[in-house]
């Protein structure tokens, strides 16, 4: 595809059709001066462009090197890197349209935040006891009470790929609506569940579901967010799977007094799901993924939608410029583990396997003997609190997210976690702090979930989106998220084994010395991400070739 260019023709140097550039632009001043109106129009387009003053750009062939400038009374040029077909990087102007944009697209996040909101109400469910209220019910054995939980997190490590892969072929709005096809039927099943094999099953399909969720949602708001609130949008999607954990926990509050609300809780689920469909059946396709199967008048309409027909032209230019000098077709798995793409996939993959090796798990899982030794001897009021820790967290996060940035913040949220993990392991082995030690293991678990939030819980679904290329995003997603279940699912397994042999103050300070190995590969690997477009982070990351 082109942009809207007027073609300088003839067989001139550089330098003589850079000067003939030079004149063209002091005519276009010198008019404007006399007071007199220029339009340009675009000529081979496929997108419109809509300026307050003149603009020009200038083609110098299909394999010369591309300028575009935009001249305005208060426009400003803002110089970035653009690869072009076959040549080296030159600095070029794009295309900044002035002017309020008309679109919004805080409405479709809201819609994709359905599916992070199921994401926590499912993984709180179980935090309310509800497997053991489902195994009272029916007097099943431990064994299959496991086989309850595990299953989830089972059908999330299969969702998570088949997430990325449906993304990239059917694209992301109508794999949100088949998301909501295992959610709903898992939820029904559960629901009506008579028997162990009826509830796995149930189980089983929401973890699909939950697993599809994880990928798709933050990929999808990093590729319709603007640039400018990219940050705090995508904090959104943590901010919701902890108001889910929440609203489960809440929800789960008649349980010890009725046997039979479980029903009701997985019931609550097919809300949000049916709604989530529904939703994303009115709701634009990413227009990076639309550009990428060469779809440009679904594009253009996409953006239209989302930012307003005045950012057509400005979005267009950044996703042709990420584009220009590569047609290459969408990876395959084995592309992710070339030499092009290694270092930022296993940069991906390596954020979630630290925010596992953290420790998140175990302080959630020990909160509440934690919270005993204090005092407080409700379960669901110790899980709450931890919930409502994290809900808070995750909101000062969004907010400072675009001004912090994404980097700065998982150094200060590792650098915190280490700290209250130390804090959690002296308070069980220093004598002299016997006397205080329900109240400093309290206030380690508290400080750890707000440090997490602030960073190493909602950055790396955030960063993952925006560091990866288009052409790989869905499926190295996928592939990050795989290994943060696999970790999840052999923490769960086999942290209640390492704790009786080594002791839960010794496993606290290993999570610590974890927290302090993340701290200096981010140093060192992670690239700041805020303010820039995904277009400009991956001719960084992953030049064309």
């Amino acid at each position: 595809m082109q942009a809207s260019t007027f073609t300088v023709k003839g067989n001139t140097g550089f330098g003589l059709q850079n000067r003939r550039i030079l004149q063209g632009v002091s005519d276009l001043r010198s008019r404007n001066l006399a007071g007199k109106s220029l339009r340009m129009t675009e000529r081979n387009s496929c997108f419109g462009v809509s300026m307050d003053s003149a603009s020009m750009g200038i083609e110098l062939g299909r394999a010369r090197r591309t300028v575009q400038s935009v001249f305005g009374s208060s426009a400003k040029a803002r110089s970035h890197r653009v690869r072009a077909a076959g040549e080296d990087i030159e600095d070029a102007a794009p295309l900044k349209v002035q002017g309020q944009s008309s679109g919004s697209v805080l409405p479709y996040v809201g819609v994709a935040c359905l599916g992070a909101i199921l994401f926590g109400y499912h993984l709180g469910l179980d935090q309310t006891f509800l497997v053991q209220a489902f195994s009272k019910f029916y007097a099943i054995s431990i064994f299959s009470s496991g086989w309850i939980v595990s299953t989830v997190l089972a059908g999330a490590f299969v969702g998570s790929f088949t997430g990325g892969v449906l993304a990239d072929k059917f694209g992301r709005t109508k794999t949100f609506i088949l998301d909501a096809i295992p959610l709903s039927v898992g939820a029904f099943l559960c629901t009506t569940a008579q028997s162990v094999q009826a509830m796995i099953i149930g189980r089983l399909l929401t973890g699909i579901g939950i697993g599809i969720s994880s990928a798709i949602v933050p990929l999808y708001i990093s590729e319709i967010s603007p640039t400018e609130i990219r940050g705090t949008l995508g904090t959104v999607n943590q901010l919701f799977i902890c108001i889910g954990i929440l609203v489960a926990l809440v929800v789960g509050l008649p349980l010890s007094g009725n046997p039979s609300w479980w029903r009701t809780m997985f019931g609550l689920a097919l809300i949000p799901s049916v709604l989530l469909a529904i939703g994303m059946a009115f709701s634009p396709e990413s227009p990076r993924w639309l550009y990428q199967q060469g779809r440009i008048s679904e594009a253009e309409t996409s953006i239209k939608r989302l930012y307003g027909k005045e950012k057509v032209a400005e979005v267009m230019g950044d996703l042709e410029a990420s584009a220009r000098g590569s047609s290459e077709p969408d990876a395959g798995w084995l592309d992710l583990f070339s030499s092009r793409y290694r270092k930022v996939v296993s940069i991906g993959a390596a954020m979630f396997l630290l925010q596992q090796l953290a420790g998140i798990n175990a302080v959630v899982y020990y909160s509440t003997a934690v919270f005993r030794s204090a005092g407080i001897t409700s379960d669901v009021a110790a899980s709450a609190l931890v919930g409502a820790a994290n809900v808070f967290g995750t909101t000062v996060a969004s907010s400072l997210m675009d001004k912090q940035g994404r980097k700065s913040l998982l150094l200060i949220s590792y650098t915190g976690m280490a700290a209250s993990m130390m804090l959690l392991s002296l308070s069980f082995t220093w004598k002299v702090l016997t006397p205080y030690s329900g109240t400093l293991a309290v206030l380690g678990t508290v400080l750890y979930v707000l440090s997490f939030s602030l960073g190493a819980g909602p950055v790396p679904a955030l960063l993952l989106p925006e560091i990866f290329a288009s052409r790989i995003r869905a499926k190295a997603v996928a592939l990050s998220l795989g290994v943060h279940w696999i970790m999840n699912f052999f923490i769960g397994l086999y942290f209640l084994s390492i704790v009786t042999k080594f002791g839960i103050s010794t496993v606290y300070m290993g999570f610590a010395l974890s927290c302090l190995v993340a701290v200096v590969y981010i140093t060192g690997n992670v690239v700041e991400t805020k303010g820039r477009s995904l277009e400009e982070i991956e001719r960084e990351l992953s030049p064309a070739i």
